[in-house]
């Protein structure tokens, strides 16, 4: 089943059925990195990073993506959670990366 058809809500609200999943979401592994301090999640606290690409946070816009955080926050999957930005969290899950993406994803089809 493609995106579009899987999340209606979100893409009749982007307008653009050819965005792929990149352009939407990133969900990477944290792992330790000695050679960079982009991000200041521990790896052992936070085995992932989450962002909230900007197709999405101007569809949902602030109050929205307020309440995404919220939602999420609060999800028990996560072990830890923690927002840096309003786009941008760290978390630690059992669940892999697709699981993960499926779960915000679906997250913000019920809030749309």
């Amino acid at each position: 089943m493609s995106l579009p058809e899987k999340y209606p809500k979100l893409f009749k609200k982007l307008g653009d059925n050819d965005l792929e999943l990149r352009h939407l979401l990133g969900v990477d592994e944290n792992y330790e990195d000695y050679d960079s301090e982009e991000f200041d999640f521990n790896f052992e606290e936070y085995n992932f990073i989450i962002y909230i690409a900007e197709p999405i946070q101007e569809v949902l816009g602030e109050e929205k993506m307020s309440e995404l955080m919220v939602k999420l926050s609060e999800n028990k999957v996560f072990e830890n959670f923690r927002a840096d930005e309003i786009d941008l969290y760290g978390v630690k899950t059992t669940l892999n990366e697709e699981n993960i993406t499926e779960l915000i994803l679906n997250q913000i089809e019920e809030i749309i």
